[in-house]
């Protein structure tokens, strides 16, 4: 099954790309600390629809790249204007 994330585009500056930042919540295994992480994703962005600040979903693929293996799945703000 492939995973599914959702966070907020942080460049698209490349053609076909965009950086997504995608933050968790999660819970330390052993002392039970909520711990905020953050991890960028490169996904591919087909006519460069998203731009800095958007709101958008990643599913993963099969490798477009050395370090491309997300799709743009949905765009929150175009959503919202149209």
């Amino acid at each position: 099954m492939a995973k599914i994330f959702s966070g907020t585009v942080v460049s698209d500056k490349m053609k076909d790309t965009i950086v997504v930042l995608v933050e968790r919540y999660d819970k330390h295994p052993k002392y039970g600390k909520f711990i905020k992480s953050r991890k960028k994703y490169k996904a591919h962005d087909a006519g460069n629809t998203a731009k800095i600040g958007d709101k958008v979903e990643i599913v993963e693929t099969k490798p477009i790249s050395k370090d491309k293996h997300f799709t743009l799945i949905e765009n929150s703000k175009l959503k919202i204007e149209n």
